[in-house]
């Protein structure tokens, strides 16, 4: 059997270029790193275990929805930080989190 495939009709997929089409910028992840770093300083200045657990939410969010392409170093700068909001809010408080109603 010969292959019946024809290599000089292969087309290969080449995404939009997204500045040619606006609408294809997901403004997501932008959005949830951006709350993320709020969430994790409101945490951090005001000692609020919720709010640290959302910028840990957000940071989640922004990372799913991010492209391999974006800056990782603004993405995981976030992370940290929410990360260690958590860390600080129960080692200077280390009973459960109450609601925040």
């Amino acid at each position: 059997m010969a292959d019946p495939r024809r290599p000089a009709r292969v087309a290969r997929y080449k995404p939009p270029a997204s500045e040619t089409n606006p609408a294809l910028e997901d403004p997501t992840p932008d959005y949830m790193n951006l709350l993320g770093m709020v969430f994790s300083m409101c945490g951090l200045m005001l000692k609020l275990k919720w709010c640290a657990w959302i910028a840990v939410y957000c940071s989640f969010i922004s990372f799913a929805n991010s492209r391999s392409s974006e800056d990782t170093k603004q993405m995981m700068s976030s992370f940290m930080l929410s990360i260690s909001a958590v860390v600080m809010s129960y080692l200077q408080n280390p009973q459960p989190m109450s609601p925040p109603w």
